[in-house]
């Protein structure tokens, strides 16, 4: 037993990988492909969209919105892990990594499982409200710029049903978060995200230390007391 979280060096994260990954082989190969790239480190960790393709078949999720793309890894795993009736809708206003996304998702056979839309993620949230969409979803995931972060979690708790899942990325920031000196736009957007949530009763909670650190958020019934 231990009180404190098991730091990951190098060789226990290669440890990690090799007896519990089971990554899909279009996905190992976009991940590589992804490294190239200048901006490559923006990929989720494999083992967290493992962790939320496990959530997700757990909780029966099929209808599933991601804000924040980039490449596609995440839903190219969830739609090739999850049931035919998967359905993934992402947003994301970088066209040339949507391309990329589109190219693997096409490769794999499962573009047909998955909406995407180029544009402002704010505006296409509001523009899903608008339409009726509110609780038509069973899993948002954000992975997105964090100075919108709390409009962004806003929208997509709407947007989730009751019971549903909110997974929010980054949220230990590369440990900036409990450095005090960091005052940057996106490390005080993360920390004010962070301590709302911790506040937040219309949800259960947790942050799991894992890739960069992944708050899950249940979306509380109407008539649910706080635990």
């Amino acid at each position: 037993m231990s009180e404190a979280t098991l730091q990951l060096d190098d060789a226990l994260q290669s440890y990690l990988h090799a007896i519990s990954l089971r990554e899909p082989g279009p996905c190992r190969e976009l991940r590589a492909r992804a490294r190239t790239l200048e901006r490559g480190d923006l990929i989720s960790s494999p083992e967290q969209v493992q962790l939320l393709a496990f959530l997700a078949r757990v909780a029966g999720a099929w209808r599933i919105l991601e804000v924040g793309t980039f490449v596609g890894y995440t839903p190219l795993w969830l739609a090739l892990a999850l049931p035919a009736e998967t359905r993934v809708t992402c947003i994301d206003h970088d066209r040339e990594a949507s391309a990329m996304a589109r190219e693997a998702w096409a490769a794999a056979g499962i573009d047909d499982r998955i909406d995407q839309h180029l544009d402002d993620a704010a505006t296409v949230l509001a523009a899903f409200l608008d339409d009726g969409q509110a609780g038509a979803y069973d899993l948002a995931y954000i992975d997105a710029d964090k100075e919108n972060l709390e409009a962004y979690y806003e929208h997509g708790l709407r947007l989730v049903r009751p019971g549903g899942l909110v997974a929010v990325d980054n949220t230990l920031w590369k440990g900036r978060v409990a450095d005090p000196g960091d005052r940057s736009p996106a490390t005080e957007a993360v920390r004010v995200f962070n301590e709302a949530r911790y506040a937040d009763e219309r949800v259960d909670l947790s942050l799991v230390p894992i890739g960069d650190g992944l708050t899950l958020l249940r979306k509380r019934e109407t008539d649910e007391r706080p635990a």
